[in-house]
């Protein structure tokens, strides 16, 4: 029998010299006939081969190949094509899923800024997408559906522009100009170039991405990577400059300093890590830490921006703080003396008698509502009556209110959670940070102290 496999594997090696005839049937057979004689190296060779030309992974559920299943060389060529599921690959697609949520909900909240808010939505939404598309190549799937091929690479020249502006938006308040379009130049030019690409059938997607794994990246593949690397470090840079002058605006709340520089330092670590990736990618390997690296950069970019989405979304509008009575800010707005003082009287009563605090949606819009004045004369009359922004105004009466539920729970056996939902807080976080930041104590560390004090 063995024989019988020998001479048929030198036939089917003569017949793949004649170009008239179809090597895959042909590749196929010398696959099975070498897997008989257990020669794995060069039935794992023959099947790759087989799959290059024809590819259909089905194969390698052949029972002829049962006898080779287990080996080494085997086992590497269905690891490369099969769908499969690991760690990083789980992680990965979680990720993407959540970014795209933090972008929806960031994008649909009224109470950010329209231009800040569709800025980094937008950011988030391309980080999360070439995520998704990470997780795709690297469960192989993208075997399975060629339409994925090069999915997030038309968004390559986006990353830089919206952060900048972004950065430039509530750090400086700027208005866009019609020159700014100049930024999407290189985005549109590229977009001319792939869009062949994107035309192409499935199954000439699929035999681009079969040509790769025999020919490795070509010359434009290492030129998008260095042109995208270039991009990044260079808007890199111009964030640099506008987080710099940032640092000294002191009218700046402490928590937006806070979230520029943790976006500007993790955009800069994805920077160093994109450039290790490229290297690797150069070089045709996919696999190990620094690989990684970069997704997890950009998979922390995502998780930071949610976390602050839920704790502290006041910080993606820019919002500022002003210590003084914002006399330059307002002496132009119209509001007169008892225009003031009766919006003053209104205000008093919507937060000491109607305890409009408690909503947890409020915002400077609602209030600005049920004054039946603008936005910006119901900001104007808390900085000037009260001395303090809007943010801080609910935030005194919620944890004023916080402190009277507390010193009178006689049986001392409250939930915290329950107070922060009573007074107008979504989560314990935010609750636990304000009451800390007024009282020096934690809502609990309160409420022991509450308890040892005499009735």
């Amino acid at each position: 029998m063995e024989r019988n496999y020998a001479v048929a594997i030198k036939e089917f090696n003569k017949l793949l010299t004649y170009p008239e005839i179809e090597q895959a049937p042909v590749l196929r057979k010398l696959a099975v006939s070498e897997a008989a004689l257990g020669n794995n190296v060069e039935a794992a060779k023959y099947v790759e081969k087989y799959l290059l030309k024809d590819f259909r992974p089905i194969i390698l559920s052949d029972p002829s190949f049962d006898n080779i299943r287990n080996t080494e060389s085997f086992k590497g060529v269905v690891k490369k094509y099969v769908p499969k599921f690991n760690f990083w690959s789980f992680l990965y697609l979680y990720v993407a899923l959540i970014g795209f949520y933090i972008a929806a909900i960031i994008h649909f909240n009224k109470k950010i800024e329209v231009t800040a808010k569709i800025l980094i939505s937008s950011f988030i939404f391309i980080h999360s997408f070439f995520i998704l598309h990470i997780f795709v190549n690297l469960t192989n799937n993208h075997y399975q559906y060629p339409h994925t091929y090069a999915m997030s690479t038309c968004f390559s020249f986006l990353y830089g522009p919206l952060l900048y502006f972004y950065f430039k938006r509530i750090a400086q308040e700027y208005r866009f100009k019609l020159r700014d379009l100049l930024h999407l130049v290189p985005t549109f030019l590229f977009l001319i170039y792939v869009l062949p690409i994107y035309m192409m059938s499935g199954e000439e997607k699929l035999k681009l991405l079969l040509e790769r794994i025999i020919s490795g990246r070509s010359f434009y593949d290492i030129a998008i990577i260095v042109l995208k690397l270039s991009s990044l470090a260079i808007y890199g840079y111009f964030i640099h400059k506008i987080y710099m002058r940032s640092r000294e605006n002191k009218s700046l709340t402490k928590e937006n300093q806070i979230w520029q520089k943790n976006i500007f330092r993790i955009h800069i670590m994805y920077v160093f890590c994109y450039a290790a990736y490229g290297i690797l990618l150069s070089n045709n390997i996919t696999s190990g830490f620094l690989y990684h690296m970069q997704v997890i950069s950009m998979a922390f970019m995502v998780m930071y921006v949610g976390y602050s989405a839920n704790v502290q979304p006041n910080v993606f509008s820019g919002m500022y703080h002003f210590n003084d009575s914002l006399f330059f800010k307002y002496e132009k707005s119209g509001l007169t003396d008892s225009l003031s003082k009766e919006l003053r009287e209104k205000l008093i009563r919507l937060f000491d008698i109607e305890k409009i605090y408690k909503e947890s949606d409020i915002s400077l819009e609602m209030i600005a509502q049920q004054l039946d004045t603008t936005r910006h004369n119901a900001s104007q009359v808390i900085n000037e009556h009260f001395n303090m922004n809007f943010h801080e105004l609910v935030n005194k009466y919620r944890i004023r209110e916080a402190k009277d539920i507390l010193n009178s729970d006689q049986k001392k056996n409250l939930n915290i959670i329950d107070i922060a939902y009573e007074v107008g807080y979504n989560n314990k976080v935010t609750f636990n940070k304000a009451f800390k930041k007024d009282t020096s104590l934690t809502p609990s560390e309160y409420q022991k102290t509450a308890m040892r004090a005499p009735a």
